[in-house]
């Protein structure tokens, strides 16, 4: 597939941590799918991601400290709403997104049929992810199948939201920022599409037991805390 050109602003964020194997040919992947700036936010990596990324003629933001998957992707977030991008698109340094796909995620904002578009592939996903996703769909009654996934696109009215306070001290970016999302009224459409297995690092979440716990005990506490959120109709897929 060319590189689309597009009459809207977009930005594709990439947050990364040591992720110097993998960044080269995201940014040149997302060169050659879409005319768009490509920021790396580099999480204190310890090996030459940023440098990399900065040869590779990406825009790259150093926080000072080290933030978190969301934490990275909200110091993108931000730039983009400073910058008046129309879409911003968030997507991972390990290669696991494929920048072909992001035709296929910006589309339903193009025409208006959505403000959030969450990239879903559920062929994914380990038995222990498939089941924590079952379990937390169950009690927010969220209609989102790959509730993990950060291969997302936002229009500027989307990202100027989860800059609320609201967000701030999220520690992961899947169910906390929907629930957000849909508490604001906005519409989050699913779309699949195709991703690749990471050739090196591991995940941040499903990495160890211990990790997977933490995220299952911080998100369940999240869901509780918001439990009025009702079943809607605004959380379906594109193609459903």
């Amino acid at each position: 597939m060319g590189r689309r050109a597009l009459k809207h602003k977009v930005v594709v964020l990439i947050p990364a941590l040591n992720e110097e194997t993998n960044i080269p040919d995201v940014i040149r992947g997302v060169r050659r799918a879409v005319a768009a700036e490509i920021v790396v936010i580099d999480d204190v990596s310890t090996d030459e991601t940023a440098s990399i990324a900065r040869m590779e003629g990406a825009r790259v933001l150093s926080p000072l400290f080290r933030l978190g998957a969301w934490g990275a992707t909200r110091t993108g977030i931000r730039y983009a709403c400073r910058h008046h991008h129309d879409i911003a698109v968030t997507m991972d340094g390990d290669g696991q997104h494929l920048p072909g796909a992001i035709d296929q995620l910006i589309e339903p904002l193009l025409s208006d049929h959505a403000d959030v578009v969450v990239g879903s592939c559920t062929e994914r996903g380990s038995i222990y992810r498939k089941l924590s996703w079952l379990f937390f769909r169950k009690i927010t009654g969220l209609d989102i199948q790959d509730l993990t996934s950060g291969f997302r696109a936002y229009n500027s009215a989307a990202m100027a939201a989860v800059m609320s306070a609201e967000t701030a001290l999220l520690d992961y970016q899947d169910i906390g920022v929907l629930l957000a999302l849909y508490k604001s009224g906005f519409r989050v459409r699913e779309v699949p599409v195709r991703m690749c297995a990471r050739t090196s690092g591991h995940s941040r979440v499903f990495s160890s037991w211990w990790k997977v716990i933490h995220y299952m005990a911080v998100t369940l506490i999240l869901c509780i805390s918001k439990l009025d959120v009702p079943t809607s109709s605004r959380y379906r897929s594109v193609n459903g």
